[in-house]
C-alpha cells in the first residue's frame, strides 16, 4: 500500500474522529490504518434507535480507486440478520460497495467517496421502512405490506434492544447470564510504586493489542444517556408483545440468513436495570482504586491531582466566580464541583453540585458526571447523569469548563442523539407554551436548591 493511501486513510479517520456527528465513531490500532473499526448508533425514531452496530472496515491497496471491504459484526454471533441489506453473515450489500447494482447513475463508488459516506449510506438503511430495502419491496405500500413492515420493526426494536444495546454492554462489563460480574485482575494491589505501575500498564497495553475494543467506553457512557429511553421501549412494547410470542418471519428470510427469536421484553428490563446497578458499581470502584493509587503516590494520582491543583489559578484568569471544585476525602480521582448560576441568566442564583468521577485510566476512559442537585433540565437524565462534549477529551480542565457549559445551554440546536431527558427536550422543543412549562419547571427546580440545606 503506497504512502499516499496511508495519509489519505489517516487524514479521513481523524476527520470522522474530530468531527461532530454523534451517530458514528472509528477507532484502528496505530499501526496498521488499513483495518478499522466502526460504529453506527441507530437513528432516533427508528427500530433501530440507539443501538450500537459495530462494522469491521479492511482498506486494499487499491484504494481510494476500489472501495474497502466492509462486514456487519453485530449479528449475534452469525445468527441475527438486522436488514435486508445486512446479512447474518457479516455482508453488507450497497452499490457504492459493489455489493450491489444499483439502478440509477451515481451509485456506484468513486474516488470522490470515502468512509464517512460509506458509513452514512449504511446508516440510511436504518430506516423506519426497512421492509422496503429488499428487492421487489421497494414500492410495497399496501395494507398488508404496512402490516409486515410494523412486524418486521417490531422484532428489529426488540433485537437491537437485546443484541445491539444488552449484549455489548454485558460483554464490555464482564456480567455472566446469571447477574453476577466475571473477576477482573485487582487494580488495587499494593505495591512499592512505579515499578508497579508501569508493569501494569504494560501488561494492559498488551492485553489491549491482543483485543482491540475502541468503542467500550463510548457503550458504557452512551448506555447512561440512553437508559431512560431503553426501559421507555421495553414498558411501551412489553404490553403489545407477550413473553414468549415468536417473531413473524419475513418473506425473504431463509437459509440461516433471518432474525428468528422470541419476544421477551421482561427479561430485557430486568438486564438493564442490572447493567445500570453494574456501572453504578464500577464508578465507585474507580474511587476505590484512586484512593489506593493516591496512597501509593502513584504518578498517575499524582498527574490527576496536579490538574486539580491548577483549576484555581486557571478559574481566575478567566475571571470565572461561578464555579469551584474541592476533592472528596482528599481523592484526587472524585471532584466536587459546585456551580452557582450565572446573574442575568434563567440559571441565576442556583446552586448545583456535581460529582465528577474520574477513572485511573483517563483519558482512555471518560468521567462520569452525575448533577447530585435535582434538575429539570434537557441535558440531566432525571437521575442526574449530564450530556456534555469536552472540545478537548485529554484535559479535564475542559471537562470542567463544558459542564458549565452545558448547564447554561439556553438555545441549542434540536438534536435527538442528544435526549437524555426525553420529557424536558419535548417541551424546549414544542409549542411555546411547552417552552413555558420547561422553563417554569427549571426555574423551580433551582429555586428549590437555595431552599435546601448545603
Amino acid at each position: 500500500m503506497s504512502n499516499q493511501t496511508i495519509l489519505r486513510i489517516s487524514r479521513e479517520l481523524s476527520q470522522i474522529q474530530r468531527g461532530s456527528d454523534l451517530s458514528i465513531a472509528v477507532g484502528c490500532q496505530e499501526q496498521d490504518v488499513r483495518h478499522v473499526k466502526a460504529l453506527i448508533i441507530g437513528p432516533h425514531g427508528t427500530p433501530y434507535e440507539y443501538g450500537f452496530f459495530e462494522f469491521s472496515i479492511v482498506f486494499g491497496a487499491e484504494y481510494p480507486s476500489k472501495p474497502p471491504k466492509v462486514e456487519a459484526r453485530t449479528t449475534n454471533g452469525g445468527r441475527t440478520r438486522f436488514n435486508p441489506n445486512i446479512y447474518a453473515g457479516g455482508k453488507v450489500c450497497l452499490s457504492i460497495l459493489g455489493t450491489w447494482h444499483g439502478e440509477r447513475p451515481g451509485e456506484e463508488w468513486s474516488s470522490a467517496q470515502g468512509l464517512e459516506s460509506i458509513l452514512w449510506s449504511i446508516q440510511s438503511l436504518m430506516s423506519n421502512s426497512p421492509y422496503e430495502n429488499e428487492p421487489g419491496y421497494e414500492n410495497a405500500k399496501g395494507t398488508e405490506d404496512k402490516k409486515m413492515n410494523d412486524l418486521y420493526c417490531a422484532k428489529i426494536r426488540h433485537e437491537t434492544l437485546r443484541i445491539a444495546v444488552i449484549q455489548k454492554l454485558e460483554e464490555a462489563l464482564g456480567i455472566q447470564p446469571d447477574g453476577s460480574v466475571a473477576l477482573h485482575k485487582d487494580s488495587t494491589k499494593s505495591g512499592s510504586g512505579d515499578e508497579d505501575e508501569e508493569n501494569e500498564e504494560e501488561n494492559e497495553s498488551r492485553t489491549l493489542k491482543l483485543k482491540f475494543e475502541p468503542f467500550k467506553d463510548l457503550f458504557k457512557r452512551r448506555f447512561l444517556w440512553y437508559y431512560e429511553h431503553y426501559m421507555t421501549t421495553v414498558l411501551e412494547y412489553s404490553p403489545k408483545h407477550k413473553d414468549g410470542s415468536d417473531f413473524t418471519k419475513m418473506p425473504f428470510e431463509g437459509g440461516g440468513n433471518t432474525m428468528d427469536g422470541k419476544f421477551r421484553y421482561g427479561d430485557l428490563g430486568k438486564r438493564l436495570v442490572r447493567i445500570k446497578e453494574v456501572l453504578r458499581d464500577e464508578t465507585n470502584a474507580w474511587a476505590a482504586e484512586g484512593s489506593a493509587l493516591n496512597e501509593r503516590e502513584s504518578s498517575k494520582a499524582a498527574f490527576i491531582l496536579r490538574q486539580s491543583e491548577q483549576l484555581g489559578d486557571y478559574f481566575k484568569q478567566k475571571k470565572c466566580n461561578n464555579v469551584s471544585v474541592e476533592l472528596e476525602d482528599n481523592n484526587p480521582f472524585v471532584w466536587l464541583m459546585t456551580y452557582y448560576g450565572q446573574p442575568m441568566t434563567r440559571l441565576d442564583g442556583g446552586i448545583f453540585k456535581i460529582r465528577v468521577s474520574i477513572s485511573p485510566r483517563f483519558p482512555d476512559e471518560q468521567p462520569r458526571v452525575k448533577v447530585e442537585s435535582p434538575i429539570y433540565h434537557h441535558r440531566v437524565s432525571k437521575d442526574g447523569v449530564l450530556c456534555y462534549f469536552p472540545r478537548k477529551p485529554d484535559e479535564l480542565r475542559n471537562h470542567i469548563e463544558s459542564i458549565a457549559e452545558a448547564l447554561e445551554e439556553e438555545s441549542p440546536p434540536y438534536d435527538p442523539r442528544t435526549i437524555v431527558h426525553p420529557e424536558a427536550t419535548k417541551l424546549l422543543w414544542g409549542s411555546d407554551s411547552d417552552k413555558k412549562r420547561y422553563y417554569r419547571q427549571l426555574r423551580r427546580s433551582f429555586q428549590r436548591t437555595t431552599e435546601e440545606p448545603s
